[in-house]
């Protein structure tokens, strides 16, 4: 069940109107509690019981920590093991031989499909463990936790709540403190920018994908590469555009994943626009406890290597998503030097110039997001360099893979911010005009690109 289907906003409207009911008031949370595991449930409901067991068992060791603090380390790698198990087992055992291992048991464990949000909830959980253990805070309620973990518009690709952020909001809710306005605004903004822009570009960076690669022309390579950029934003920024709007109608706040990252005059500040809440958890939990910037300018190096190195195998178990994350190590360990002398220098020459070489790079990047075999990625590449005479594909339309990218463009470009005085009266109607975009024009249906992660 996902956000654009009409089963999710029949579910969705169910669990609103019942949830504001006055004799529910007090169950709230054990509402949105079913709900999220009915929601989670509706596609892989044989991962319930493993959803529970992570939940449970993470309970059990924030319980334990906030008792005695040796324990938190134990709870941290039992959700690391949760995650490696289902997410890299297959670096290590051949998914297509006939028994995984000798033991039956532990050979269908071993064969259960990749839980959908595994990699968000268990970062949930080990936010949930640090954030309370060093707060000594008093234990929650289980129904609390599992609320935090599980609440169904974050539960499969974020925004990733931090604990300290997300616990002190569970209160009980009121309809009239709903900001249905901002809601509203969030939820088609969400579903323009994907239904509009990123089923329509998907349709046409499918040919990134092997074999299909293969009947492209050389510039055709080039402009895939460019759309996918936008297209995958577009994509991730209509989910959590979409998770917020559905997070303010039940009175959660979740974080703002994205701002304006391809205007970005750095890397490092790149990482502070995009998938905002990811980079902010790695900051916290992974680059600070490792030592950060303080221990001299190679360990810095080396902890910005390490640091984006993992947050690439977070996205997968391939040697591609490995080489996608070093890049972006690279990136902020070769600017690193030179960023103080660059921001010294205010010219708005240099200023197009910077953000021109971030969003290029960041751009080239993508192509090992994209194809996660790294054999298919440095094919792909090395024939954006080589001449060809292929026929053009059909369903790559030039025309149209502008006027598909526009919003992205224009929303990057800050449009409706320098116009916001004046297009304020008119704004009804401009997301009306959205609305009816995302519903007549709207791509073939495809899945978030994040439900794999």
């Amino acid at each position: 069940m996902t956000f654009t289907s009409w089963q999710f906003g029949l579910f969705a409207a169910i669990v609103f109107v019942t949830y504001y009911l006055p004799p529910v008031r007090r169950f709230q949370v054990l509402l949105l509690v079913v709900a999220s595991l009915f929601f989670y449930g509706y596609g892989q409901p044989e991962l319930l019981p493993l959803l529970a067991v992570a939940v449970g068992g993470t309970y059990l060791f924030l319980v334990l920590s906030l008792h005695d603090r040796r324990w938190l380390p134990a709870g941290i790698v039992f959700n690391l093991a949760l995650l490696a198990f289902f997410k890299y087992k297959f670096l290590f055992l051949d998914p297509k031989a006939p028994a995984l291992v000798d033991n039956a048991a532990i050979d269908f464990l071993l064969r259960l499909p990749l839980p959908i949000g595994i990699s968000f909830f268990v970062f949930h959980n080990i936010s949930l463990l640090v954030d309370l253990t060093r707060s000594k805070a008093l234990r929650p309620p289980l129904a609390d936790v599992f609320l935090y973990i599980i609440f169904f518009p974050q539960l499969v690709s974020g925004p990733i709540t931090r604990a300290g952020m997300f616990m002190p909001q569970i209160v009980p809710k009121q309809l009239a403190d709903v900001p249905f306005v901002e809601a509203t605004k969030w939820i088609i903004a969400g579903f323009f920018f994907k239904l509009y822009v990123a089923n329509n570009l998907n349709e046409m960076t499918a040919y990134m994908d092997f074999p299909l690669y293969e009947t492209l022309q050389t510039q055709d390579r080039w402009l895939l590469v460019f759309l996918y950029g936008y297209q995958i934003y577009a994509d991730f920024f209509g989910y959590s555009a979409i998770a917020i709007g559905l997070g303010l109608l039940f009175g959660y706040r979740l974080p703002i994943n994205f701002d304006l990252p391809y205007t970005s005059l750095s890397f490092s500040e790149f990482w502070t626009r995009w998938h905002i809440s990811l980079s902010t958890w790695l900051r916290t939990y992974l680059y600070i406890p490792l030592g950060g910037n303080r221990h001299g300018r190679i360990r810095t190096y080396l902890n910005l290597m390490i640091v984006m190195g993992l947050g690439g195998l977070w996205h997968g178990a391939g040697f591609s998503y490995l080489a996608w994350g070093v890049l972006h190590g690279l990136f902020l360990v070769i600017e690193r030097p030179f960023l103080h002398v660059l921001q010294a220098i205010d010219s708005v020459p240099l200023r197009l110039l910077r953000m021109g070489v971030v969003f290029f790079c960041v751009t080239m990047a993508w192509i090992f997001f994209k194809l996660p075999n790294f054999e298919h990625a440095l094919a792909y590449l090395t024939g954006m360099f080589t001449p060809t005479t292929n026929p053009n594909p059909p369903k790559l339309f030039y025309n149209l893979a502008l006027l598909y990218a526009l919003p992205v463009l224009l929303q990057h470009m800050r449009i409706t911010s320098l116009f916001e005085t004046a297009l304020t009266r008119w704004e009804p109607y401009a997301y009306g005009a959205l609305v009816a975009l995302a519903y007549l024009e709207a791509g073939p249906e495809s899945a978030f690109i994040y439900f794999q992660f």
